[in-house]
């Protein structure tokens, strides 16, 4: 069986902790043939860890060797050579968000429609164990039409001190577009994606500003912090649907907390942990997992399907438009702040 050759374009942190381990345990049906990072240095020593035969400093000369790539790069740069890989013929993973904005990322979809290539995008908390068996149960009508949600990405004093992650030229906003993107697009999806009506945001970064912060995630520079430290949002869909969203790289908590949670018609779920909330036989009842099926390991699962899609074998389960729907809202979000007022869609 012929494999799938895979370019990794980016070889920082993302690139070298998740997708490149992961895909060398697949070697079965994929391999790691080349790997691009502007720093010459930072490329060769990925491809000597993890036995890659070729490194190079230009995107473009990758896009030779390879019939995927795996997008890890600033955000800046997500559309620019996704457009380039599908034009190239090649199948795509581009790390989350999709994109800078909306605009770019419907770039990026009718360049897939010209090429009709797997574009998929890195929203990996789709993947783990608990979204997979809240989505199950949605769609066996457990807990009925979900009409409300409520979704928290909160970190207590975390702001990323490395990399370019509160560089708003290169990455576009802070905790929002880089964290909270996850539990925005997993509450999306788990919703049934219905379109947005209603925008109302605040991105905040008082915090960070402050001389003598205490930071678990290293040090940076609080005068030219100029990017979202905390964000709180609330968004109306069309189906009479609503989401409360919040999420926070450096807030005043008691500790870090990840939750999704959902109500329904005859139920609710919350995830983190994962339970079943219901009304039933005249009584309440609360139903705690004490085990759930699927991988432990959520980028092993993302990986898996990519390969599988590129090789026809079944479906991405992040669907670009419903990721384009996550950028419009991200964007939404900003652009409402800044505005002072609400966006209608």
């Amino acid at each position: 069986m012929k494999k799938l050759r895979i370019g990794i374009i980016g070889a920082g942190g993302i690139a070298q902790s998740r997708h490149m381990p992961v895909l060398l345990k697949l070697s079965d049906s994929a391999s790691v043939t080349a790997v691009c990072d502007v720093n010459e240095e930072t490329a060769k020593v990925a491809a000597e860890k993890f036995g890659i035969s070729k490194a190079f400093t230009d995107y473009k000369d990758l896009l030779r060797e390879t019939d995927a790539v795996v997008i890890c790069t600033p955000n800046k740069f997500h559309a620019e050579i996704t457009v380039a890989a599908m034009e190239a013929g090649l199948h795509v993973l581009c790390e989350k968000p999709m994109a800078m904005t909306a605009e770019e990322c419907r770039k990026m979809i009718d360049a897939r429609e010209r090429s009709r290539k797997v574009l998929a995008i890195a929203y990996h908390y789709r993947f783990m164990k608990e979204a997979q068996a809240a989505k199950k149960l949605i769609a066996e009508n457990e807990i009925g039409l979900p009409f409300a949600a409520r979704a928290r990405a909160m970190r207590r004093r975390k702001v990323p001190g490395w990399g370019v992650f509160t560089n708003k030229e290169l990455q576009g906003g802070g905790s929002l577009i880089d964290y909270g993107c996850h539990l925005l697009d997993l509450s999306l999806w788990l919703l049934g994606n219905p379109e947005e009506t209603e925008v109302s945001g605040t991105a905040y970064n008082t915090l960070s500003k402050m001389p003598d912060q205490v930071n678990l995630w290293g040090s940076f520079d609080h005068q030219s912090f100029n990017v979202d430290d905390h964000v709180t949002a609330y968004i109306k869909f069309a189906n009479g649907a609503s989401l409360l969203f919040e999420t926070s790289w450096s807030a005043n908590i008691e500790r870090d907390e990840e939750s999704v949670s959902l109500s329904g018609q005859h139920g609710g779920i919350d995830l983190f942990p994962f339970r079943l909330n219901q009304s039933k036989h005249g009584m309440l009842l609360n139903a705690c997992s004490e085990w759930l099926p699927g991988n432990d390991d959520y980028a092993f699962a993302q990986a898996r399907n990519f390969i599988n899609s590129c090789l026809g074998r079944e479906e991405f389960t992040v669907n670009a438009e419903e990721a384009l729907q996550t950028t419009r809202i991200i964007d939404a979000i900003y652009k409402s702040s800044e505005m002072g007022r609400r966006e209608n869609i």
